[in-house]
């Protein structure tokens, strides 16, 4: 009887144990997640077997972790990268939701050892590792850390799209390649990229749902498989990342212009029998409709298998924000600061962790600043040139209206808050007034200063009348007003303009902007040559104005000649550009560059399919243009003899 007792009272107990447990530990986990004691909101799934083992030993795997970090702490102080690999990896299997140990183990393989190397492709393939590693493992155990996804946008933005790394261009161009063999070449339109990459994100999940919808589809499959059957030890036939790039390859031969200059496809024929398959099968009458199809569900696979993205955001944040080119670092910057804002926030809502928020907004919004600058983009992969990078003006509307909710969202963060972005934004807009003046958009210069005049002129908190102006004037004085205190920044205004006039104005065929371009140019000089501090010479015998800006026709072959040489820029562009400027510019610059040219020509695989008097041809008349240099050349000299000779005469 006593036992029955003990037995009805333990029941109880556990019942009650239960109830209580049923109702608490709800609270305790969502507590847990808002106070950031829980690494995700989400179990481990497809956790390695020393994960599992790690949870069987409890505790231990923490003391454990414990003493790897302070060891991994210390191998990094004594510069003991490679050892501290090892460590780190460790930990992470035990620890998998530890997103530190995630964050030093990738920096440790882009930053501290890719650097030890002795080539680029060994720096780039350590780079990679380190950004594949928390992008395809660490965020996938800690999606809602929002440091980890700070670090790793931050990565895309200065260890590939910054400049201080040695291999950074060699990084530029070969993540620009990748990912055109992956996603293509996007449409230009804002909302057809959108909807582009919408299809994919809309694409069927599995291959026996792509057959099942598509019966085209699966005949091409079919096609593949029995083409690809004689390749099975070398190219095991599977839709997967190699798949995408072997067909992102064979399509970039035929749209490539250097591939059809060397006849890349002759030579592919002759030796590839990988692309021969490709050839044999995508050549043939009506497949284009089925190719597309498959196109789409291997893009969306390589996204979410491989780099961990998720195409619907890719067509939301192209949709919210702005036109993201993927072949740009800046846009992956974007990606994962975003993702890390949405996934992370909440567990930052304590005031002393405001600034975490904030920096990793910061981190957004210029990432956006950088695409307005150079997120226009093109690259031909076969061409081992720099990919084209130039400014597109659609960013400016797009950073406008993310500059308001930034500004509403840390308006009461404490210190700067909100004040760090109104600076930034006006600096910016003022800036995008003159980039729209300078292209001929006025009427959108125009709404963007009359704005500037609501928030930091009439309408400020302390009015004045800096934006009551014409935009001739507003654009004359933000910039003249400049160059009188600091007359170097007008040869380098006038450089810059003339330079992305010549870009693409000649490159793409937008002669307005070209003409924009030379008038600005033009009317600086003008400028100057009629200012008062025009004819000062100071007492070295120079001219404090006039002989630094020179004149107009300087100028441009000062900036034809600096574009030309400059080897960061593909060197198909340059002589695209040469090739379209007119025959008196072709003078200016001819003699200067050739010689440069010849060497990257001869090193170039475009030396297989022309000569250099093909790609750089001499311009007619030359020799007279010669004549007449050196003589103007003579005249100067005289004239300078003669002053320094008066001049001795009058002391």
């Amino acid at each position: 009887m006593q036992d029955r007792l003990i037995q009805i009272a333990c029941l109880v107990i556990m019942v009650l144990g239960s109830l209580i447990s049923a109702t608490a530990v709800p609270n305790l986990l969502e507590q847990a997640s808002k106070d950031g004691l829980r690494y995700t909101a989400d179990p481990i799934e497809g956790a390695p077997p020393i994960v599992v083992i790690g949870n069987a030993i409890g505790a231990l795997r923490g003391i454990l972790a414990d003493y790897l970090w302070i060891k991994l702490q210390a191998q990094k102080e004594q510069g003991q990268f490679y050892e501290a690999m090892a460590d780190a990896d460790l930990i992470t299997k035990l620890q998998p939701r530890f997103a530190e140990v995630w964050g030093f183990h990738g920096h440790n393989m882009a930053y501290n050892i890719s650097v030890l190397t002795n080539t680029p492709e060994e720096r780039w393939a350590w780079v990679n590792a380190g950004i594949d590693l928390v992008r395809n493992k660490g965020l996938r155990y800690n999606p809602n850390d929002l440091g980890l996804n700070k670090e790793l946008a931050f990565w895309f933005a200065h260890k590939i799209d910054g400049v201080s790394d040695d291999a950074h261009l060699y990084y530029k161009r070969e993540f620009a390649k990748e990912w055109q063999y992956i996603l293509g070449a996007p449409p230009y339109d804002q909302g057809e990229r959108e909807k582009w990459l919408r299809d994919m994100a809309n694409a069927p999940d599995t291959r026996e749902e792509l057959e099942r919808k598509n019966p085209d589809v699966q005949l091409l499959i079919d096609e593949f498989t029995s083409e690809f059957a004689p390749f099975d030890k070398q190219f095991r036939f599977k839709l997967d990342k190699e798949f995408l790039i072997n067909l992102g390859k064979w399509m970039a031969v035929k749209s490539s212009p250097y591939a059809k200059i060397l006849n890349l496809e002759k030579k592919f024929k002759s030796n590839d029998p990988i692309f021969v398959a490709f050839d044999r099968v995508l050549s043939k009458p009506g497949q284009q409709g089925a190719l597309n199809i498959l196109l789409q569900f291997l893009r969306k696979r390589a996204l979410l298998d491989d780099y961990n993205m998720d195409p619907s955001k890719m067509a939301d944040y192209t949709r919210d924000y702005g036109p993201l080119d993927w072949r740009h670092p800046q846009a992956h910057a974007f990606y994962w600061s975003r993702i890390g804002a949405e996934q992370g926030e909440s567990r930052y809502g304590t005031p002393d962790d405001a600034y975490k928020v904030m920096n990793n907004d910061r981190m957004t919004i210029q990432a956006m600043q950088a695409m307005n600058h150079s997120g226009f983009m093109s690259i031909d992969p076969f061409a081992n040139d720099n990919p084209t990078r130039l400014q597109d003006n659609r960013w400016i509307k797009s950073i406008e209206k993310y500059f308001l909710r930034l500004y509403q969202k840390h308006y009461q963060t404490r210190g700067a808050g909100s004040d760090t972005f109104c600076d930034f934004h006006e600096n910016f807009m003022s800036q995008a007034v003159r980039q729209l003046f300078r292209v001929g958009d006025y009427a959108g210069a125009q709404e963007i200063m009359e704005h500037l005049d609501q928030l930091y002129g009439q309408g400020g908190l302390i009015p004045n009348s800096k934006y009551v102006k014409s935009l001739e004037d507003f654009v004359r004085d933000a910039t003249y007003g400049e160059y009188e205190m600091v007359p170097d920044v007008a040869r380098t205004d006038v450089y810059a303009v003339l330079q992305r006039g010549f870009r693409e104005g000649l490159l793409m065929g937008r002669k307005k902007i070209l003409e924009e371009s030379l008038k600005f140019a033009k009317d600086l000089t003008e400028y100057f040559q009629g200012t008062r501090y025009t004819d000062f010479v100071n007492k070295f015998g120079e001219k404090r104005m006039a002989d630094l800006v020179g004149d107009i026709r300087k100028s441009v072959e000062d900036v034809l000649i600096a574009l030309i040489r400059d080897n960061n820029q593909p060197l198909f562009d340059r002589l695209s550009i040469y090739n379209r400027a007119n025959e008196e510019q072709r003078r200016m610059v001819y003699d200067a560059v050739k010689d440069q040219i010849a060497m990257e020509l001869k090193e170039s695989p475009l030396s297989e399919a022309m000569p250099l008097s093909s790609a750089l041809p001499e311009p007619p008349d030359m020799q007279a243009y010669r004549a007449l240099q050196a003589e103007a050349a003579r005249l100067r000299q005289e004239s300078f003899e003669n002053q320094k000779r008066s001049e001795t005469e009058r002391k």
